[in-house]
């Protein structure tokens, strides 16, 4: 379980009561490329949200009096002309749900005026100004990075009419800024951090469909859950019916046609024939016959995690089976379970069983202290669907990984689906796991001293099986 302290899943308002992790949006591009005219349009559009609009542009460093006298050579286009540091601190703590004081900029004296104005947290925060791309500090605070590519000519002009009639500088001064160094800078610094964009607007705010694609995905985020918006390979499906079908929705595909019996041609996709499910005894077999209602005939292995410490973490022991056929196999202490025959140089420092040999595991814990397997020679080249309906501490579900990883299975191969996720679950797989996906249909709010998700359903495995006390 994750500490208590690191808390960057949630964000806790100044009156106690939990807010929605703001979504950061940053829009970079040239000088007048119009970064500003498409965040006012945005603005306008997300009238049902709280939005705030942060300026790059607040943050130039106050220019000394040295400075001053030779302002007609200072490159304000350069990544040094900002003081990042306070930046980054501004959008950190707005991030963590808490009001901050942002200074102002005057163009004309060049220096920050004393009056700074303090801004309150919002569901969507649009940090806008030309290098806000360009340092990776920043860029990791943003969940959606955009550039705004305009023409240079277009740019240009519009510059020259901004600072002549806005900041009061004469043509000269501004075409002369423009030939030594924003267009340099532009080349430098600016045009290569179009790379970072997840989204690049053509032509700007004139480009009225992109900007609405736009916020149609902030709205889609927006009513998503917070760990989704820091993890997206987190996947919530609100129907625990439908968690399978969209785990194999993320499945490699090809198109595939097919004649009816009617002689008409049908255009499909067949999915990547190399798969097999892997269940986590004993709660992950209640999924099986979900996986194998939509994957006739599908391989299922499955991963037996004994954990004897009360916080889950210690005398971690772990057991690996698989069967090339469908057996018997119930894995509740008290009951019966039915090994597949397998090779006695896989066991060590334990008795041998005899072949198909059952037993009661409450009374073999200590002698099942081992690892058997028999998978599938070709494990790692498969996709695999690991299943376990809870996720809780990640523990089990850590262990199970790293099971599989040893076995050569690539991670971005395995899709982790479940049916409840605890938040300190989900921290702990993708901080260590961040290529593989998860498919929930429920994130609950936490866990209690036992390790259980709260609110939860209990012990997950009792009431499936009808097992508990």
């Amino acid at each position: 379980m994750e500490s208590s302290d690191d808390n960057h899943f949630s964000v806790q308002s100044n009156g106690g009561s939990e807010l929605k992790q703001p979504f950061i949006i940053g829009v970079a591009g040239g000088t007048a490329s119009g970064k500003t005219t498409v965040c006012n349009m945005i603005i306008s559009q997300l009238h049902d949200q709280r939005v705030i609009l942060v300026n790059q542009d607040s943050f130039y460093h106050s220019l000394t009096d040295e400075q001053l006298q030779k302002v007609h050579e200072y490159n304000f286009d350069h990544p040094d002309a900002f003081d990042t540091e306070l930046l980054l601190s501004c959008m950190e703590t707005l991030s963590h749900g808490r009001a901050v004081s942002i200074p102002n900029y005057d163009f004309k004296r060049h220096q920050k005026i004393d009056h700074s104005r303090m801004v309150n947290p919002a569901d969507v925060i649009i940090l806008e100004g030309i290098l806000v791309l360009h340092d990776s500090r920043v860029r990791d605070l943003m969940n959606m990075k955009i550039f705004v590519d305009t023409d240079s000519d277009v740019r240009l002009a519009r510059r020259i009419k901004r600072d002549t009639v806005e900041r009061g500088r004469n043509i000269e001064y501004v075409l002369d800024q423009y030939a030594k160094y924003v267009k340099p800078s532009f080349e430098e610094f600016i045009l290569p951090s179009m790379k970072h964009a997840d989204v690049i607007i053509p032509r700007g705010a004139d480009n009225d469909v992109a900007i609405d694609l736009i916020v149609q995905h902030i709205c889609t985020k927006l009513g998503q859950h917070n760990l989704c918006k820091i993890y997206p390979n987190v996947f919530v499906i609100y129907s625990t019916f439908q968690v399978v079908e969209h785990g194999l929705g993320h499945l490699p595909f090809t198109e595939k046609q097919i004649i009816t019996p009617t002689g008409s041609v049908y255009s499909g996709v067949v999915f990547c024939r190399r798969l097999c499910g892997v269940s986590v005894i004993r709660s992950g077999e209640s999924m099986e016959n979900a996986l194998r209602a939509c994957c006739k005939g599908i391989k299922i292995g499955k991963i037996l995690i004994h954990r004897e410490g009360k916080d889950g973490r210690q005398c971690c022991q772990v057991y690996l089976i698989e069967y090339p056929q469908m057996l018997p196999f119930s894995t509740l202490c008290g009951t019966k379970v039915y090994l597949t025959k397998y090779p006695t140089n896989s066991l060590t420092n334990v008795a041998i069983l005899n072949p198909f040999s059952s037993f009661r595991i409450s009374h073999a814990t200590k002698l099942l202290q081992l690892i058997y397997e028999k998978l599938p020679s070709d494990i790692a080249s498969r996709h695999v669907l690991l299943l376990d309906p809870v996720l809780a501490s990640g523990h089990s579900a850590v262990e199970a990984i790293s099971v599989l990883l040893s076995k050569g299975v690539v991670e971005s191969n395995i899709i982790f689906l479940n049916l409840i996720s605890a938040p300190e679950g989900i921290h702990a797989v993708c901080k260590k796991f961040p290529r593989l996906k998860i498919v929930t249909s429920e994130i609950d709010v936490s866990l209690n001293k036992d390790l259980r998700v709260i609110p939860g359903m209990g012990e997950f495995g009792d009431r499936y099986f009808g097992t508990g006390v």
